[in-house]
């Protein structure tokens, strides 16, 4: 599937490609799922920062099954499930990837359920344990608490020993309280002081991919000691102006509450910082992504699936997504007819 220009969803246009042998270090990839991000849903608009030139390929993320590999790559990883964070390239039936960016998936789990938690669970898993450090005991919120990262923030958070407060549709609110979340509805009059009410003492920490005047009011419901964590600016994907100039001003103002003298902290989460520490991204990835999987194989995470499309059919998909009514991540799977 190639998205080719500033389209809506209807725009996506499918091609056909030979394909290509993979070469030294790399190992071809038959495509089982791939999932259906934010990501997709700025690119498409022109508006993620660092996505590639039109004409591309989206699709941020995949499960597959090895076919095939080139030199120096242990021929034993043929015929094993493997995933793979992309950024751009997963919406189609075969790719080459590089070998060492290859993370095993048990066996044992459906490939539209581990997809779920690729992108979505290791996002989950190192805002929560390497940037916010949370523990036992802990007050949490979580806003968009039925989304993609929400869903399996929430159940991370709940594991670890958390007090987990969530924001969402009232639509939602029954699926949450099954998860051990208490959910407000994020279009209450009064947010800010509805959720004081909640967590009177505030809380240890907030991630908040809404971005704008939602960062403010995040901070100011912080206990002393508490961290904000930033990981999206979803408020603004149809706003206009410069997407650049829009992240400028939200590092600057996380850096100055960040040093202000009030015991409270906020960061901005990256998945791909640190990338250029090449062998020190690859093993945190490799840890924390394979952590997330085996906590979904041994049911301690429920895989949220929304719902699965053929490839062919990824614009209704984006249009699903897009649509902010279902819990959990919608999956594409390329070899699947319908």
């Amino acid at each position: 599937m190639v998205l080719p220009g500033l389209v809506e969803p209807s725009g996506l246009v499918v091609r056909t490609a030979t394909r290509s042998a993979p070469g030294p270090g790399q190992a071809g990839v038959r495509v089982d799922a791939a999932g259906v991000s934010f990501a997709e849903q700025g690119m498409r608009r022109g508006r993620y920062p660092g996505q590639p030139p039109f004409p591309f390929v989206p699709g941020y993320d995949l499960v597959g099954t090895v076919t095939e590999v080139g030199a120096g790559v242990d021929p034993a990883l043929i015929g094993r499930r493997v995933a793979a964070l992309t950024k751009t390239g997963a919406w189609t039936t075969w790719t080459v990837r590089t070998a060492a960016d290859l993370v095993p998936v048990p066996d044992e789990v459906d490939a539209g359920k581990a997809e779920t938690v690729l992108v979505n669970g290791v996002t989950a898993w190192q805002m929560l344990h390497r940037k916010a450090r949370v523990g036992s005991g802990a007050a949490v919120l979580v806003h968009g608490a039925n989304g993609g990262v929400g869903s399996v923030l929430v159940q991370l958070a709940r594991h670890a020993g958390a007090r987990v407060v969530g924001t969402a549709h009232p639509r939602h609110h029954d699926r949450l309280r099954a998860l051990g979340v208490e959910p407000v509805d994020y279009r209450e009059d009064g947010l800010a002081a509805r959720l004081r009410a909640v967590a009177p003492g505030g809380f240890d920490a907030v991630f908040d991919h809404l971005g704008g005047e939602s960062f403010r009011r995040s901070f100011g419901l912080l206990r002393r000691g508490g961290t904000l964590v930033c990981y999206g600016t979803a408020a603004q994907v149809d706003a206009g102006g410069s997407v650049l100039l829009q992240f400028v001003r939200i590092f600057g103002r996380l850096a100055v509450r960040t040093v202000l003298p009030n015991g409270r902290s906020a960061t901005f989460y990256n998945l791909w910082g640190g990338r250029r520490r090449v062998r020190r991204f690859r093993r945190r990835l490799h840890e924390d992504l394979s952590e997330v999987l085996r906590l979904l194989s041994e049911g301690v995470l429920t895989a949220h699936v929304a719902e699965r499309f053929p490839l062919t059919q990824a614009a209704a998909a984006m249009e699903l997504a897009e649509s902010r009514t279902v819990l959990g991540k919608v999956v594409l799977e390329p070899q699947r007819t319908r």
